[in-house]
């Protein structure tokens, strides 16, 4: 489906239209979910997991047998597509009597395509993904079309309603806002997920109100573009004063911020870095590139001396600061000089956590449909990605050196599957720790001082 058409939006069949019923009809009861990309997505899962378990469903895990699978894809690249087909085959292998729902952003782009997967009874947009619940006793009556998919710029920025709790008691993803008014020329996201909306402030307050309750100890301040956040709204809101609002709420709890456009890291939002103790000294950077040529043909909001100038004053805000980033390599004209920039730009910056990924072409945008005779070729955009992810493994190394000796305030999150006897969990600047058994339970925040790295973890002593 082409980004430019419209949407595609099936109302209820005729009785005559529909599907027969299914022998069994009402016997649904084990429901699977499985999440696909992005921290939204995770939310939005969330969000259908807890109708769920109203409607008294019985969730189980992906990988268990089911009454029914639920896929909350992504469709970012090609190969998020691909993992979707396969994920569907892979649950109904395991009961191919199952009901297969398929809903998210690729059933947003390319309802018919999914349709067309073996197995697949129904395929809900983003804005249909969050009343799954309430169709199922149709769908098992053969009440439904087998595509829903309409506007995604139709619903609300968030389900109504609050979450009572995330499947994670520990660390909660709280979405503030929804779509996207920018138009990159290599990404599909705003042909699915809509125009750019804003959660209500008191809204987002009384999510973090509800999730402290019952123990939450770090919020990830997520959207599609939550740099965004407040511009529809009336009061002059923004990203700053939303996390100044939830960070002077009571309890201990520390918030964490998420894909970030350089161009919305303001002043208001470098001040609150300098003074607000319960925020995370770490961001995760929507960077994409660092060539000037290259982030102009993306249509980015910014150039690489923005960026350069905008986290010099992070970093002096927070001396602690560590990065995560989006980069984008093998944009169509990228040249290996300007890799080479966008190389030069991740090493000065000192990103060290990039999230590489290799240009996919979406026939739906501007730069999917640049010339086959100035694509990278595939092979090179591979080899850019793999010396990319191996300059990120360098930083890091260096990173986390540093951190060795240097006190660290943890949030513990599980026993490591991989070290018996060690608990998992995370610092304030994002880097991974280890901890004996012991020394603290799941959901408590520490304090540690590490004593040496090992596998790419601070390890703290007893």
């Amino acid at each position: 489906m082409s980004g430019e058409s419209a949407p595609l939006t099936f109302v209820r069949p005729s009785p005559e239209d529909a599907a027969e019923p299914r022998p069994g009809t009402g016997n649904v009861r084990r429901v699977a979910t499985s999440t696909m990309g992005c921290k939204v997505n995770q939310f939005e899962t969330e969000a259908i997991r807890q109708a769920l378990r109203g409607a008294d469903y019985e969730l189980v895990p992906f990988e268990a047998e089911a009454d029914l699978y639920l896929v909350n894809t992504c469709t970012v690249t090609r190969e998020a597509d691909r993992q979707a087909r396969q994920l569907v085959r892979r649950a109904l292998r395991r009961n191919p009597d199952a009901f297969m729902v398929v809903a998210g952003c690729y059933a947003q782009r390319d309802p018919e395509a999914v349709a067309a997967i073996p197995g697949v009874d129904l395929v809900l947009g983003n804005g249909e993904k969050v009343d799954a619940h309430g169709l199922i006793p149709d769908l098992e009556a053969g009440d439904l079309p087998q595509v829903m998919v309409g506007d995604p710029g139709d619903g609300a920025a968030v389900p109504e309603g609050l979450l009572t709790r995330f499947e994670s008691r520990t660390r909660g993803f709280l979405q503030v806002q929804q779509g996207c008014d920018q138009s990159c020329t290599f990404c599909i996201i705003s042909s699915v997920r809509g125009g750019s909306r804003s959660v209500p402030v008191r809204h987002v307050v009384r999510q973090v109100d509800r999730w402290a309750q019952v123990g939450t100890r770090e919020f990830v301040v997520t959207g599609v573009d939550v740099g965004s956040y407040g511009a529809d709204l009336e009061g002059g809101a923004d990203l700053a004063g939303l996390l100044a609002a939830v960070a002077e709420r009571e309890g201990d709890f520390r918030l964490r911020l998420s894909s970030l456009d350089p161009s919305h890291i303001t002043d208001e939002l470098i001040d609150l870095f300098r003074e607000e103790p319960k925020l995370c000294p770490h961001v995760h950077l929507s960077l994409q590139h660092g060539d000037a040529k290259v982030l102009k043909q993306m249509k980015r909001r910014y150039g690489p001396d923005l960026v350069r100038e905008r986290m010099a004053a992070l970093r002096e805000a927070a001396p602690d600061l560590v990065l995560s980033a989006d980069v984008l390599v093998g944009f169509p004209t990228e040249t290996e000089a300007a890799f080479d920039n966008a190389l030069a730009l991740v090493e000065e910056l000192e990103i060290a956590y990039p999230h590489v990924f290799p240009f996919s072409p979406r026939p739906e945008t501007p730069g999917g449909r640049i010339p086959e005779s100035k694509q990278v070729p595939a092979p090179e955009r591979k080899a850019r990605a793999a010396r990319m992810r191996e300059l990120g493994a360098e930083i890091r190394t260096r990173v986390l050196a540093r951190a060795v000796g240097r006190p660290q305030r943890v949030l513990v999150e599980e026993p490591d599957r991989h070290h018996p006897g060690w608990m998992r969990g995370r610092a304030a600047t994002y880097l991974p720790v280890l901890l004996p058994e012991g020394r603290a339970e799941p959901g408590e925040l520490v304090e540690c001082v590490p004593e040496r790295v090992e596998e790419e973890t601070l390890v703290a002593p007893g």
